[in-house]
Protein backbone atom coordinates (compact mmCIF):
# COMPACT_ATOMS: atom_id res chain seq x y z
CA UNK A 1 0.00 0.00 0.00
CA UNK A 2 2.86 2.43 0.78
CA UNK A 3 4.27 1.73 -2.65
CA UNK A 4 0.94 2.57 -4.31
CA UNK A 5 0.57 5.77 -2.30
CA UNK A 6 4.11 6.82 -3.18
CA UNK A 7 3.50 6.24 -6.88
CA UNK A 8 0.25 8.21 -6.72
CA UNK A 9 1.94 11.19 -5.02
CA UNK A 10 4.83 11.02 -7.46
CA UNK A 11 2.38 11.05 -10.38
CA UNK A 12 0.73 14.16 -8.99
CA UNK A 13 3.94 16.09 -8.28
CA UNK A 14 6.08 15.24 -11.32
CA UNK A 15 4.04 16.87 -14.15
CA UNK A 16 4.01 20.23 -12.40
CA UNK A 17 7.60 20.04 -11.33
CA UNK A 18 8.49 19.77 -15.01
CA UNK A 19 5.94 22.37 -16.02
CA UNK A 20 7.12 24.98 -13.50
CA UNK A 21 10.71 24.48 -14.57
CA UNK A 22 9.76 25.18 -18.19
CA UNK A 23 7.39 28.08 -17.58
CA UNK A 24 8.87 31.53 -18.08
CA UNK A 25 6.89 34.35 -16.52
CA UNK A 26 7.64 37.74 -18.12
CA UNK A 27 7.81 40.72 -15.76
CA UNK A 28 7.63 43.61 -18.25
CA UNK A 29 4.23 42.99 -19.86
CA UNK A 30 2.09 46.13 -20.26
CA UNK A 31 -1.35 46.32 -18.66
CA UNK A 32 -4.39 46.20 -20.89
CA UNK A 33 -6.01 49.57 -21.64
CA UNK A 34 -9.48 48.08 -21.33
CA UNK A 35 -11.32 48.06 -18.01
CA UNK A 36 -13.72 45.13 -17.51
CA UNK A 37 -16.78 45.35 -15.31
CA UNK A 38 -15.30 44.03 -12.06
CA UNK A 39 -11.54 44.56 -12.37
CA UNK A 40 -8.45 44.52 -14.58
CA UNK A 41 -7.49 41.67 -16.90
CA UNK A 42 -4.70 41.23 -19.43
CA UNK A 43 -3.70 38.50 -21.88
CA UNK A 44 -1.49 36.67 -19.34
CA UNK A 45 -3.53 36.86 -16.16
CA UNK A 46 -7.28 36.54 -15.65
CA UNK A 47 -9.57 35.82 -12.71
CA UNK A 48 -13.12 34.87 -13.66
CA UNK A 49 -16.15 33.66 -11.73
CA UNK A 50 -18.32 31.47 -13.95
CA UNK A 51 -21.85 30.64 -12.85
CA UNK A 52 -22.28 27.47 -14.86
CA UNK A 53 -25.77 26.90 -13.59
CA UNK A 54 -28.05 27.96 -10.79
CA UNK A 55 -31.17 26.07 -11.69
CA UNK A 56 -34.43 24.47 -10.70
CA UNK A 57 -35.81 21.30 -12.25
CA UNK A 58 -39.48 20.83 -11.43
CA UNK A 59 -42.51 18.81 -12.42
CA UNK A 60 -45.88 18.18 -10.80
CA UNK A 61 -48.67 15.69 -11.40
CA UNK A 62 -51.86 16.39 -9.49
CA UNK A 63 -54.75 13.93 -9.61
CA UNK A 64 -58.13 14.59 -7.93
CA UNK A 65 -60.77 12.00 -7.04
CA UNK A 66 -58.53 9.11 -8.12
CA UNK A 67 -60.48 6.71 -5.87
CA UNK A 68 -63.56 7.01 -8.08
CA UNK A 69 -61.58 6.16 -11.22
CA UNK A 70 -59.53 3.15 -10.13
CA UNK A 71 -61.43 0.98 -12.64
CA UNK A 72 -61.21 3.52 -15.43
CA UNK A 73 -59.13 2.63 -18.52
CA UNK A 74 -57.96 6.28 -18.61
CA UNK A 75 -54.70 6.09 -16.68
CA UNK A 76 -54.47 9.87 -16.31
CA UNK A 77 -57.52 9.78 -14.00
CA UNK A 78 -56.29 7.03 -11.65
CA UNK A 79 -52.59 7.93 -11.57
CA UNK A 80 -50.63 8.76 -8.44
CA UNK A 81 -50.11 12.44 -7.66
CA UNK A 82 -46.42 13.27 -7.52
CA UNK A 83 -44.09 16.23 -7.13
CA UNK A 84 -40.50 16.29 -8.31
CA UNK A 85 -37.97 19.04 -7.74
CA UNK A 86 -34.21 19.38 -7.94
CA UNK A 87 -32.11 22.41 -7.16
CA UNK A 88 -28.63 22.81 -8.70
CA UNK A 89 -25.82 25.22 -7.79
CA UNK A 90 -22.72 24.97 -10.01
CA UNK A 91 -20.02 27.68 -9.97
CA UNK A 92 -16.31 27.80 -10.74
CA UNK A 93 -13.58 30.34 -9.98
CA UNK A 94 -11.01 30.26 -12.81
CA UNK A 95 -7.53 31.79 -12.50
CA UNK A 96 -5.29 31.83 -15.58
CA UNK A 97 -1.68 33.03 -15.57
CA UNK A 98 0.58 32.42 -18.54
CA UNK A 99 0.34 28.66 -19.22
CA UNK A 100 -1.27 27.75 -15.90
CA UNK A 101 -4.98 27.42 -15.24
CA UNK A 102 -6.36 26.88 -11.73
CA UNK A 103 -10.06 26.07 -11.31
CA UNK A 104 -11.93 25.87 -8.01
CA UNK A 105 -15.51 24.67 -8.33
CA UNK A 106 -18.46 23.98 -6.07
CA UNK A 107 -21.36 21.81 -7.21
CA UNK A 108 -24.43 21.18 -5.06
CA UNK A 109 -27.61 19.41 -6.08
CA UNK A 110 -30.56 17.98 -4.23
CA UNK A 111 -33.64 16.33 -5.72
CA UNK A 112 -36.69 14.63 -4.25
CA UNK A 113 -39.83 12.94 -5.56
CA UNK A 114 -42.96 12.79 -3.39
CA UNK A 115 -45.71 10.27 -4.23
CA UNK A 116 -49.26 10.78 -2.95
CA UNK A 117 -51.45 7.69 -3.55
CA UNK A 118 -55.16 8.29 -2.98
CA UNK A 119 -55.53 5.72 -0.19
CA UNK A 120 -52.03 5.57 1.28
CA UNK A 121 -49.68 7.94 3.09
CA UNK A 122 -47.32 10.06 1.02
CA UNK A 123 -43.77 8.76 0.49
CA UNK A 124 -40.61 10.54 -0.63
CA UNK A 125 -37.47 9.39 -2.41
CA UNK A 126 -34.24 11.32 -2.99
CA UNK A 127 -33.23 11.38 -6.66
CA UNK A 128 -30.08 13.45 -6.20
CA UNK A 129 -27.94 14.48 -3.22
CA UNK A 130 -24.40 15.74 -3.81
CA UNK A 131 -21.93 18.32 -2.57
CA UNK A 132 -18.66 18.38 -4.51
CA UNK A 133 -15.78 20.79 -4.02
CA UNK A 134 -12.86 20.36 -6.41
CA UNK A 135 -9.63 22.13 -7.25
CA UNK A 136 -7.94 21.50 -10.63
CA UNK A 137 -4.55 22.75 -11.83
CA UNK A 138 -3.62 22.40 -15.51
CA UNK A 139 -0.56 23.43 -17.49
CA UNK A 140 -0.56 24.14 -21.22
CA UNK A 141 2.46 22.46 -22.81
CA UNK A 142 1.12 22.77 -26.36
CA UNK A 143 -1.59 24.85 -28.00
CA UNK A 144 -3.06 24.37 -31.45
CA UNK A 145 -6.26 25.71 -33.06
CA UNK A 146 -7.34 27.19 -29.74
CA UNK A 147 -7.01 23.84 -27.94
CA UNK A 148 -4.57 23.53 -25.03
CA UNK A 149 -2.95 20.25 -23.98
CA UNK A 150 -0.91 19.36 -20.92
CA UNK A 151 -0.72 17.69 -17.50
CA UNK A 152 -3.44 18.17 -14.91
CA UNK A 153 -3.87 17.38 -11.21
CA UNK A 154 -7.11 17.37 -9.27
CA UNK A 155 -8.20 17.23 -5.65
CA UNK A 156 -11.82 16.93 -4.51
CA UNK A 157 -14.06 16.29 -1.54
CA UNK A 158 -17.49 14.73 -2.13
CA UNK A 159 -20.27 14.42 0.42
CA UNK A 160 -24.07 14.71 0.75
CA UNK A 161 -26.66 16.86 2.52
CA UNK A 162 -28.29 13.99 4.40
CA UNK A 163 -28.03 10.30 5.19
CA UNK A 164 -29.88 7.95 2.87
CA UNK A 165 -32.40 5.42 4.16
CA UNK A 166 -29.90 2.56 4.37
CA UNK A 167 -26.49 4.21 4.77
CA UNK A 168 -24.71 7.28 6.20
CA UNK A 169 -23.68 10.31 4.18
CA UNK A 170 -21.01 9.68 1.58
CA UNK A 171 -17.58 11.08 2.48
CA UNK A 172 -14.79 10.75 -0.10
CA UNK A 173 -11.49 12.58 -0.61
CA UNK A 174 -10.34 12.12 -4.20
CA UNK A 175 -7.03 12.99 -5.92
CA UNK A 176 -5.96 12.40 -9.50
CA UNK A 177 -3.23 13.16 -12.02
CA UNK A 178 -3.09 12.81 -15.78
CA UNK A 179 -3.41 14.75 -19.03
CA UNK A 180 -6.14 16.99 -20.41
CA UNK A 181 -7.35 19.05 -23.34
CA UNK A 182 -8.96 22.33 -22.28
CA UNK A 183 -10.01 25.92 -23.03
CA UNK A 184 -11.38 25.26 -26.53
CA UNK A 185 -14.56 26.91 -27.80
CA UNK A 186 -16.25 23.48 -27.77
CA UNK A 187 -13.96 21.24 -25.69
CA UNK A 188 -13.92 23.01 -22.33
CA UNK A 189 -12.31 19.98 -20.66
CA UNK A 190 -11.42 16.46 -21.82
CA UNK A 191 -9.14 14.43 -19.54
CA UNK A 192 -7.90 11.01 -18.56
CA UNK A 193 -6.32 10.51 -15.14
CA UNK A 194 -5.31 7.96 -12.56
CA UNK A 195 -7.29 8.40 -9.34
CA UNK A 196 -6.93 7.64 -5.64
CA UNK A 197 -9.91 7.78 -3.30
CA UNK A 198 -9.94 7.75 0.49
CA UNK A 199 -13.47 6.71 1.42
CA UNK A 200 -14.49 7.19 5.06
CA UNK A 201 -18.25 6.93 4.59
CA UNK A 202 -18.52 4.01 6.99
CA UNK A 203 -16.98 4.33 10.46
CA UNK A 204 -14.36 1.64 10.91
CA UNK A 205 -14.22 0.85 7.17
CA UNK A 206 -11.90 3.51 5.78
CA UNK A 207 -11.02 2.35 2.28
CA UNK A 208 -8.25 3.36 -0.14
CA UNK A 209 -9.18 2.83 -3.79
CA UNK A 210 -7.15 3.16 -6.98
CA UNK A 211 -8.49 3.44 -10.50
CA UNK A 212 -8.75 5.53 -13.67
CA UNK A 213 -11.14 8.25 -14.78
CA UNK A 214 -12.16 9.72 -18.13
CA UNK A 215 -14.18 12.95 -18.08
CA UNK A 216 -15.49 15.72 -20.28
CA UNK A 217 -17.24 19.08 -20.44
CA UNK A 218 -18.43 20.17 -23.89
CA UNK A 219 -20.38 23.18 -25.14
CA UNK A 220 -21.65 24.06 -28.60
CA UNK A 221 -23.59 27.12 -29.69
CA UNK A 222 -26.23 26.00 -32.19
CA UNK A 223 -27.23 29.60 -32.89
CA UNK A 224 -27.45 32.87 -31.03
CA UNK A 225 -29.14 32.25 -27.69
CA UNK A 226 -29.24 28.44 -28.04
CA UNK A 227 -26.51 26.19 -26.61
CA UNK A 228 -26.15 22.45 -26.12
CA UNK A 229 -23.79 21.17 -23.44
CA UNK A 230 -22.68 17.89 -21.92
CA UNK A 231 -20.54 16.89 -18.97
CA UNK A 232 -19.76 13.67 -17.19
CA UNK A 233 -17.22 11.00 -16.28
CA UNK A 234 -16.49 7.29 -16.35
CA UNK A 235 -14.50 5.66 -13.52
CA UNK A 236 -13.02 2.17 -13.34
CA UNK A 237 -11.60 0.94 -10.03
CA UNK A 238 -8.71 -1.54 -9.96
CA UNK A 239 -7.83 -2.12 -6.30
CA UNK A 240 -9.16 -1.57 -2.78
CA UNK A 241 -7.57 -1.70 0.65
CA UNK A 242 -10.51 -3.73 2.00
CA UNK A 243 -13.81 -5.22 0.91
CA UNK A 244 -16.97 -3.11 1.22
CA UNK A 245 -19.89 -4.48 -0.77
CA UNK A 246 -21.33 -1.06 -1.65
CA UNK A 247 -18.06 0.23 -3.19
CA UNK A 248 -18.38 0.76 -6.92
CA UNK A 249 -16.36 -1.13 -9.53
CA UNK A 250 -17.56 1.00 -12.47
CA UNK A 251 -19.33 4.35 -12.46
CA UNK A 252 -20.72 6.36 -15.39
CA UNK A 253 -22.45 9.73 -15.05
CA UNK A 254 -23.55 11.88 -18.02
CA UNK A 255 -25.71 14.98 -18.49
CA UNK A 256 -26.94 16.46 -21.78
CA UNK A 257 -28.69 19.83 -21.66
CA UNK A 258 -30.12 22.33 -24.15
CA UNK A 259 -30.29 25.94 -22.95
CA UNK A 260 -32.36 28.60 -24.72
CA UNK A 261 -32.20 32.21 -23.54
CA UNK A 262 -35.47 33.54 -22.18
CA UNK A 263 -34.22 36.97 -21.18
CA UNK A 264 -30.85 38.25 -20.01
CA UNK A 265 -28.89 35.41 -18.36
CA UNK A 266 -31.96 33.25 -17.69
CA UNK A 267 -32.43 30.12 -19.77
CA UNK A 268 -34.85 27.23 -20.12
CA UNK A 269 -34.54 23.89 -21.86
CA UNK A 270 -34.78 20.12 -21.73
CA UNK A 271 -32.12 17.92 -20.16
CA UNK A 272 -31.26 14.24 -19.80
CA UNK A 273 -29.27 12.87 -16.84
CA UNK A 274 -28.06 9.26 -16.71
CA UNK A 275 -26.19 7.30 -14.05
CA UNK A 276 -25.00 3.71 -14.47
CA UNK A 277 -22.88 1.85 -11.92
CA UNK A 278 -22.13 -1.57 -10.47
CA UNK A 279 -21.18 -2.25 -6.86
CA UNK A 280 -18.76 -4.97 -5.77
CA UNK A 281 -21.50 -6.84 -3.94
CA UNK A 282 -24.09 -6.65 -6.75
CA UNK A 283 -24.62 -8.98 -9.71
CA UNK A 284 -26.29 -6.42 -11.97
CA UNK A 285 -25.80 -2.78 -12.89
CA UNK A 286 -27.97 -0.13 -11.27
CA UNK A 287 -29.12 2.86 -13.30
CA UNK A 288 -31.03 6.12 -12.98
CA UNK A 289 -32.48 8.06 -15.92
CA UNK A 290 -34.03 11.51 -15.50
CA UNK A 291 -35.60 13.52 -18.33
CA UNK A 292 -37.01 16.95 -17.63
CA UNK A 293 -37.13 20.70 -18.13
CA UNK A 294 -34.80 23.05 -16.27
CA UNK A 295 -34.81 26.78 -15.57
CA UNK A 296 -31.31 28.23 -15.13
CA UNK A 297 -29.26 31.33 -14.47
CA UNK A 298 -25.91 31.26 -16.34
CA UNK A 299 -23.33 34.07 -16.48
CA UNK A 300 -19.63 35.05 -16.12
CA UNK A 301 -17.86 37.81 -14.18
CA UNK A 302 -14.31 39.11 -14.55
CA UNK A 303 -12.90 39.85 -11.08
Amino acid sequence: MLKKLSLCLLGIIMPFGIAMADDEIPTDLPLSNSMPLFGVSNDNEKLQLAVRRIGLDWSKTQVHNAAEYQDSPVSALNATSQDYFKGVFDTILEFTKNKFKWDNSLVMEYGKTTLKPYNEPATSDENADKILFSSDLSYSCWEFSGLKFGPTVRAAYETQFANSAESPRQNIVRSSAGISLFDHDIIKSLYITGIHEYDFTYAGSQNNKFGAEFGWRLEYGIRDGVKISSDGYYREYFSYSEYVGTDLERDLSAVLRLDTNLWGDFTMGPYVQYRLARARGAEHYGSNLIVGISFNYITDFLL
